[in-house]
């Protein structure tokens, strides 16, 4: 199997490669995305729009939580796969091992302050008494839940990139299908509101994670959980957390940027404009996941190819998905702006607040075509184990560009202001990742000239 894996990887065709590793993780991250859109369109629609709102106060504390099992997840996927390439098959269970004690040691880290702190957090998050009691019910489920999340996107990340992209695409069925289903049981059935929708993701969660795990005690697996490894060592967390450190830095930087850009909401548009943003997001991040599972499927290639010296291989990776997630991002973007109210009439029937949703959807992502090269770019970088670049990129679109846009524009328009930051940050962080992708290459080509 191990041979078989490693052979494709280093002579298929590119076309066929990335189909097949793509297909697999694009399903996996839009079914990951579902959790989260799936609780916001049974909410909006039988709880309301002060739900909503409630519920988009939780992203903050959800994106921080979030961001220790990337740090973890992606570190460990992506170290995995350029080990394998190399043929350093006890490094690569290394990783796995220390990776699972790490995630144990960040979700206490994270989870017990965030339990005993949350109604401050919530206050200084941008929360109202209207909306503030709605997010309390959802965190204090889904916040314990964190660890679960953690051990099921984490190590699926794991699972794809040491060769098994269609289970790993399993998985996240799995979870996602559960989450559907038990949705509407919990939130009408059971009439438990906010609550049903955090326990039917916490349940789901567990039924995913133990999927996950199960894989990596199996022996048809190529990485093994081995108790020898559990215990830390240093440079092997080192190469974690080096990898890792880029898509942590965006989540926070996800988080920071939720928190400045709920104040300016609530400034300029109040509980509404609150919920408005959760509708967005969702749409946003819809999208955006799309592109990061194209992502996902080039990081097992480019990862064993760079770690092989094949170059050429590497850069007609790149090449291809950067094209293909263009493409998407560009059809994505003109639904947004043609139809906006009928993609908000998923998630409200509150004219208002459709009306609010409408226009900041039409304005945020009115540039979201460059977003796939952006995040394409983004993510080339990291699977070549270039972090520094991974993580600046990634910081500029959510922190360089945008947060002071968020903090300016609304001086100028009001709450349009705030959805005038969205381009705004997209349209110049693109140019800087093409920038920065144009001097790499330029490096790329003259190593395979000598």
């Amino acid at each position: 199997m191990t041979n078989e894996i490693t052979a494709r990887l280093e002579h298929e065709k590119i076309s066929r490669l990335l189909l097949h590793y793509a297909i697999p993780a694009v399903i996996g991250t839009m079914v990951n995305s579902l959790y989260n859109i799936v609780d916001r369109i049974f909410i909006g629609q039988g709880v309301g729009p002060l739900a909503m709102a409630g519920l988009t106060l939780t992203f903050p504390i959800l994106f921080f939580l979030q961001a220790f099992g990337m740090l973890v997840g992606a570190g460990a996927a992506t170290r995995v796969s350029i080990y394998l390439g190399r043929k350093e098959n006890e490094m690569a269970e290394k990783v796995l091992g220390n990776a699972f004690t790490l995630t144990f040691i960040f979700s206490a880290l994270t989870i017990i302050p965030s339990m005993l702190f949350l109604k401050d957090m919530l206050f200084w998050f941008g929360g109202s008494e209207q909306t503030i009691p709605y997010a309390e019910d959802y965190l204090y489920i889904a916040i314990p839940g964190n660890l679960l999340a953690s051990l099921s996107f984490g190590f699926n990340a794991v699972m794809r990139a040491s060769g098994y992209p269609k289970k790993a695409m399993i998985t996240m069925m799995i979870g996602a299908v559960m989450n559907v289903i038990l949705d509407p049981i919990f939130i009408f059935w059971f009439d438990m509101g906010i609550q049903g929708a955090a326990i039917a993701t916490v349940i789901s969660m567990a039924v995913s994670a133990t999927y996950v795990m199960s894989h990596f005690v199996s022996k048809e697996s190529i990485v093994r959980f081995h108790v020898k490894y559990f215990k830390l060592e240093w440079y092997v967390v080192w190469t974690i957390l080096t990898i890792g450190v880029s898509p942590f830095a965006m989540q926070l930087a996800g988080s920071l940027v939720t928190v400045i850009q709920n104040y300016a909401l609530k400034e300029h548009g109040g509980d509404l404009a609150l919920g408005a943003n959760g509708i967005i997001a969702s749409v946003g991040m819809l999208l955006v996941m799309l592109i990061i599972g194209i992502a996902q499927g080039m990081q097992p290639i480019v990862g064993f190819n760079y770690g092989a010296g094949l170059y050429k291989r590497v850069q007609e990776t790149l090449r291809l998905v950067i094209v293909t997630a263009t493409v998407i991002m560009g059809i994505g973007c003109l639904c947004s702006i043609v139809f906006p109210k009928i993609i908000a009439r998923a998630f409200t029937g509150d004219p208002e607040l459709l009306d609010v949703t409408a226009n900041g959807l039409r304005i945020s992502l009115f540039v979201f075509v460059l977003v796939g090269s952006q995040i394409s770019i983004s993510q080339f970088f990291q699977s070549i184990g270039i972090a520094w670049k991974a993580m600046f990129l990634s910081l500029s679109r959510q922190v360089l560009f945008l947060i002071p846009a968020i903090l300016v524009f609304p001086h100028f328009w009001g709450l349009d202001g705030v959805w005038y930051a969205a381009p705004f940050s997209d349209f110049v962080a693109a140019a800087t990742a093409w920038l920065f992708l144009w001097y790499h290459v330029k490096n790329m080509k003259s190593k395979m000239s000598d």
